[in-house]
This record gives C-alpha cells, structure tokens and sequence, in this order.
C-alpha cells in the first residue's frame, strides 16, 4: 500500500483523537506542570511516531515526516542564530543603553505603555518584522519599563502588540507576502483587506494600554536615576551608537532580505565596539557574538536586564523550533490535519460558519504546528476552494488566515513566536499572553466582519457565474 493510500485511510474521528492526545500532552506538561516545552513536544513527537508505525508507515516515511517540517524552518531558524548575535552586539555597542538612557528622557509614566506600542509598531512597519522589533527596541523598552516599576508581563504585551501591528502594516513582511500568494491576490490588495480588522485591534489596542498606563504614577525616580548613572558609567551612550538602528531602516529601504540585513548590522556593530573600545580585541569580541554580553557595571538590576544575547543564548530557541517543525512535519506528512480540515471545510453554508470554521483552523494549525507559515498554507489550502464556492473573495480567506494564523502564534508556548519571545524578554508566554491586545482582538475583530458582513469582500459564487455564462452565450 502506498503512502497515498495509507493516508486516505485515516478517518475524522481518528485524527481528532490523536490531535487531542497530543494536544494534551503538551498543554498538560507546558501549561499544567509549568515544564519546559522542550520535553512534552519529544513526548508528543514519540506518540505521533509510534501512532504512525501502528498505521503500517514505516520508519523511512516517518523520517521523511520530520525532515519535510525541518526543511520549511530553515530560514527562521538561521534567523533567530543571528537575532542572538545582533542582540549581544547591540548592547555592547551602547545601542540598547542609549536607547533607554533617551526613553527615560523622553517617556511619560502614564504614557509609557501606548507609546511603546506605537512606537514598536511604527518600527514593525518599517522592518516588517516582529521578531526584530521584540529583539532590538522592544529590550530596550522592557528595560525602561521594568525600572518604572511596571508589570514587565505587561510591558511585554504592549511590545509584542506593537511589533505585530508593525509587520501586519509593512509590505516587506514575509507573512503578508505569504498570505497574498497563498490566495492568489495582489499584496497591497491583500493589505488593504486585512485593515478591517487590524485596525479596529490597533485603536482598541491603544486605548488599553492608555487606560492601564493612566493610573502609574508610582514611577522610583531614585532608581532611575542609579539606572541612568550606571548606564552612563558604562555604556557608550551617543546619537552614533544609534547607527545600527539607522542601517536597519535603510536595508528595510532598499528591500535588502533579513539575513544579509542582520549580517551587515552584526559585523558593523562589531566594528563601532572595537573602535569605542579599542583594547577589546578581536577574540573578546568574538566571544561577545558568540556567548552574549554580561554587563558588569555597579547596578544589579542593570546586569541582569543586559545580560544577555548571544549565539549560544539562541540554541534553547533552536531546538524548541527543530522538535515543534518534526512534530508539525509528521502530522501534515500523515495528513492528519487535513483529515479535520478538510471535512470541515466541505459542512459550512454561510460566511459566518465559513469565517468561523477557517479561523479555527487556523488557530488550531498554530495549537498542533506552532509555525506561522503553516498557519497559513495548511489553512489557505483546505478552504480556498470552499471559500469561493460560498461567494466569498480571496481577499476575506486572505484576512482569516492573518487574523487567526500569524497574529497568534506569539501565544502559543511551544510555537516558534511564543518560545522566541519568551527567551528574548524572559517572560513566560502564560504570563504575557492576557496582554497582547491587539493579536487577541484581531481574530474577534474577524468574526464580527463575518457574521455581519462588515468589510467582508464577496464574490459571485462559481454556480452564478456558470449561470451567466450560460445566460450571455444564449443571449
């Protein structure tokens, strides 16, 4: 019997009992025991394994399961190596302390939590990149935050909002690009489209945080300035140490990809770290890229916050995201997200059941991959043509899968977004999630466009169409 074969064999109800055996697993040890995700995705991977071994696949097909999910990782995963070497050189530069020694300058109290989502979705929108905007400004801003006395689960959100609202603006986001072409529509089409949504998320976004940053006025002034002073104590803190930042936006200008973009701001960076401290030496250096930066200046609090960064600091992050792929990669091989999508997908018979079911799909995708491009293709796949025989356009499966596939996968604690941040501002994904407004109100958002037809983009379903074209001929 061929793979083909074994795959069509599998049931609806089976699938969903797999699904949720290890659905359980991971959420019971992750959420319910508070473990690292690291084990319950390798228990998780085993029963996906062992269940595919009882259905007669074989080992080979089993490898070829996890190397298809490794494979479509590749690129995050080198991406994430270099966010840890930039992050290390950022600090040891002076960027990040100068761009906290300025905030504390600069930022209100009370106006603190709306600015940094503004401002990182400002960011967001330049780079097209959360993951950017969480490594470089976002630490900066959870610094100041911290020594402000707020919530950092808090702060954490309003960075993470911010940077998503950023990359769901930018035409250089690789999601939206994915999106457009997965639905076979314009891209700036596809991003007017979603503005229905991510709009109303980002003004209610903001109105969150400005409420919650109304009542801080309990800011220690005494520990910003022991902040201060050590930054300035230790720190090469000037308006050139922001260069690094000012490269980034012109490779953003000139459409220059991520990894040459990190590339030339790790090596350039480097390089204004020897020259303000020429005694460092290229082996020191070299360490800093590849271990982190420990700050060792006279405020703990300081050194803890930057402390950090690294090659090696990215390798928890990199295992986490090889498990989740091979987990994801065996359970598309064997077809067992399909055998519920697709069933799914053929029982709807409204665009509010249509909207509903394809964001759960998409939720659900993020749930059992823990990937933002398979949140998108896996879903865009199965409902594309249920989509159009519903008299919807592309555009609205275009909104669905951005509103609940790429905007949630920094919620999920074993996703690739989820661990990355996680390990990157040191907050728990469990802590933080209540806070990211704004990718929590984009799939409502969603759901009320399609159960009143609000900015829901409609098409003539293939059934009306044949009928005119039946109508136009006999005319």
């Amino acid at each position: 019997m061929t793979t083909k074969q074994k795959i069509q064999k599998i049931r609806l109800g089976e699938a969903i009992i797999v699904l949720l055996v290890i659905l359980a697993i991971m959420g019971v040890g992750v959420i319910g025991f508070g473990l690292s995700p690291q084990v319950p995705v390798l228990l998780a991977m085993t029963v996906a394994m062992f269940w595919a071994k009882l259905r007669g696949f074989n080992w080979q097909e089993i490898n070829a399961g996890i190397k298809d999910g490794i494979d479509k990782g590749i690129i995050p995963i080198v991406i994430f190596i270099l966010i840890g070497a930039m992050i290390s050189t950022w600090i040891a530069a002076g960027t990040i302390p100068t761009l906290m020694v300025y905030g504390f300058t600069a930022l209100n109290a009370q106006w603190f939590l709306p600015t940094v989502f503004l401002v990182c979705a400002l960011v967001g929108a330049a780079v097209g990149s959360c993951f950017t905007v969480v490594s470089t400004v976002g630490i900066a801003f959870f610094g100041i935050g911290v020594t402000m006395n707020f919530n950092p689960a808090i702060v954490a959100g309003a960075i993470i909002s911010g940077g998503v609202f950023g990359d769901k603006l930018s035409p250089l986001s690789e999601t939206n690009n994915l999106a457009a072409a997965v639905v076979d529509t314009d891209l700036f089409s596809h991003m007017k489209t979603i503005l229905w949504s991510i709009l109303p998320a980002g003004l209610v976004t903001t109105i969150a945080f400005a409420i919650i940053g109304m009542g801080h006025n309990h800011a220690d002034m005494s520990k910003i300035t022991t902040t201060v002073a050590a930054l300035n104590g230790d720190f090469h803190i000037s308006i050139w140490a922001l260069i690094p930042i000012i490269l980034v936006f012109v490779c953003a200008a000139f459409k220059i990809a991520a990894i040459p973009t990190m590339l030339m701001n790790i090596f350039v960076t480097a390089g204004m770290m020897l020259f303000n401290n020429p005694n460092l030496g290229i082996a020191k250096t070299t360490q800093i890229i590849t271990n982190g930066y420990i700050a060792k200046t006279s405020n703990h609090e300081v050194n803890v916050l930057l402390s950090r960064g690294g090659i090696v600091s990215m390798m928890p992050t990199v295992a986490l995201i090889v498990l989740t792929l091979s987990l994801g990669g065996l359970l598309v091989h064997f077809g067992l997200i399909n055998a519920v999508m697709v069933p799914l997908s053929e029982r709807l018979n409204s665009h509010g059941k249509l909207i509903t079911a394809a964001l759960a799909a998409c939720i659900g995708v993020n749930i059992f991959v823990g990937e933002q491009f398979l949140s998108i293709i896996l879903p865009g796949r199965a409902f594309k043509q249920t989509f159009n025989k519903g008299g919807l356009a592309n555009g609205a499966l275009g909104r669905v899968l951005e509103d609940g596939g790429t905007v949630l996968n920094y919620l999920v604690p074993w996703g690739v977004g989820g661990v990355f941040i996680a390990n990157t501002l040191g907050v728990p994904t469990i802590q933080y999630l209540p806070f990211v407004f704004f990718s929590l109100l984009c799939p409502i958002f969603s759901l009320v466009s399609g159960w009143t037809g609000i900015g829901l983009q409609t098409a003539a379903p293939k059934a009306a169409k044949a009928k005119q074209a039946r109508q136009a001929v006999n005319a």
